[in-house]
């Protein structure tokens, strides 16, 4: 007999949401000034270093995305249970969840570190050998953190499916105070470059998964788990997480693949290029990416709240609530990044040259920041931090399909069409052009999905 759910009260209050969204947003942008800082800490080693670290930082990112829609899944169940009130089963799918995310860590660090060499020169083999050596020394060490990166995201979405986002940003905190302490020690005092960022990221990490898996194993949470080291598996419940983190995997998967071979094709920018003179298109994008992925972070972190609210608003069977929480949430979103937006516009020619580039990759990296302000004020919020409503719903693989379409025909085939040297030669700014060609079709798409109302047919739990 499933538990009774009264609908008529408000699930959340705008402090309760205002309680969810703040730290979420604190926490995303800790969480984003690990790799930053691992960016911007060895600019000293060179633009060789920061340019083998930030195609790493490409494949991790790929990694962390596919932990992160585990996870997703994770929270989607346990917060329809939450919504529910249900706790018994919304604990019993948290224990499935950190099964599930660590054995998946285990697995590819396993592969990372056995065939981490093969990878890199597979998606990067053109690239100089004075950005390869360092970035092989960078994967290696990164790549030892994977089980406890898996750890640490399936601890943190379900403290943010129990509402309680203040545990997983204090230890984003702790996370970065590590990480660049252990940065600083070993880059400048040791003058270690890409082994000494390594190093830090593995130390934060390790020290992110001991915390929040000590914390979740508390019994004064709603959501605790209990007898980890005694296993209880539940295949009913693996399959219902991985019915939406597979799909969301899939999806964010194939988005960093799209990026990578967009990547690819940026080196090709550089080769035989006199740097000095035009400016290594490879830095400039990194550098780019750090800045504009700051400016993304509130929506981020509107988007993993719309998780835990929709989710629960579902749960409760509540749709009309679960339609006015995405609106208000999508207000908020937008808000927030046009204001941050803004800054980007005109504070990028003072940002950039904090990152010690070159004159002509310095104003590579400004053009494509400001570009990124117009179309991501408009566009962004509706591309991607509306579609976490549909897929707290159990809309995932709608999302994925839709995000698959626009990534191969909008990311990768307009990435060539405008900026390779056979298409219009439009260099790094075509490229860019081509992503957001990406999020105007996507924001298109999911808010016309939005209005149909076809989401809310889904039955998760």
């Amino acid at each position: 007999m499933e538990p009774a759910v009264q609908k008529d009260s408000p699930l959340f209050t705008n402090r309760a949401l205002a309680r969810l969204m703040i730290p979420l947003i604190i926490e995303q942008l800790l969480l984003m000034t690990v790799g930053m800082a691992d960016t911007m800490m060895v600019t000293t080693a060179g633009e060789a270093v920061v340019s083998g670290v930030s195609l790493v930082d490409s494949v991790n990112i790929l990694i962390i995305n596919i932990f992160s829609a585990l996870s997703t899944g994770g929270a989607v169940v346990v917060s329809q249970y939450l919504g529910r009130r249900d706790e018994e089963k919304a604990r019993t799918a948290a224990k499935q969840l950190l099964y599930v995310a660590l054995t998946v860590g285990l697995v590819l660090m396993g592969l990372a570190l056995l065939f981490r060499e093969h990878i890199l020169r597979l998606l990067f083999g053109r690239i100089s050998p004075e950005i390869m050596e360092p970035a092989l020394i960078y994967f290696l060490l990164t790549a030892a953190a994977f089980p406890f990166i898996a750890v640490y995201n399936a601890g943190a979405a379900l403290f943010r499916a129990m509402g309680n986002s203040k545990v997983s940003m204090f230890n984003s905190l702790i996370v970065n105070v590590i990480n660049i302490t252990v940065n600083a020690v070993l880059i400048y005092g040791f003058d270690m470059g890409a082994a000494g960022a390594g190093v830090g990221t593995l130390v934060s990490r390790i020290a992110a998964a001991a915390i929040i898996g000590v914390m979740i194993t508390r019994p004064t949470h709603p959501v605790y788990v209990s007898d980890l080291f005694h296993p209880e598996l539940r295949w009913d419940m693996v399959k219902t997480i991985l019915g939406i983190g597979v799909p969301t995997g899939i999806e964010n998967g194939m988005f960093q693949v799209g990026k990578l071979m967009v990547l690819n094709l940026i080196t090709s920018f550089d080769v035989g290029v006199d740097l000095l003179v035009k400016g290594s298109a490879v830095a400039a994008n990194a550098i780019g990416n750090s800045i504009a992925g700051v400016v993304n972070v509130p929506g981020q972190g509107t988007g993993l709240a719309m998780v835990t609210v929709v989710g629960q608003c579902m749960g409760a069977g509540d749709q009309a609530q679960a339609v006015g929480y995405t609106k208000k949430l999508m207000k908020v979103s937008y808000a927030s990044i046009g204001f941050m937006s803004l800054l980007l516009y005109f504070g990028s020619p003072h940002l950039v040259p904090l990152f010690n580039l070159s004159p002509a990759t310095a104003a590579m990296a400004v053009e494509i920041l400001q570009w990124h302000a117009v179309f991501g004020a408009i566009f962004w919020p509706t591309a991607f931090t509306l579609p976490n409503a549909l897929r707290a719903a159990g809309d995932a693989k709608f999302t994925m399909v839709t995000s698959l379409l626009c990534m191969w025909i909008c990311r990768i085939g307009m990435s060539y069409l405008l900026g390779a040297p056979w298409g219009m030669n439009m260099g790094l700014l075509g490229v860019w052009l081509a992503m957001f060609s990406d999020w105007v079709v996507r924001a298109v798409v999911f808010f016309i999905r939005f209005l149909r109302g076809k989401w809310k047919d889904h039955r998760v739990i």
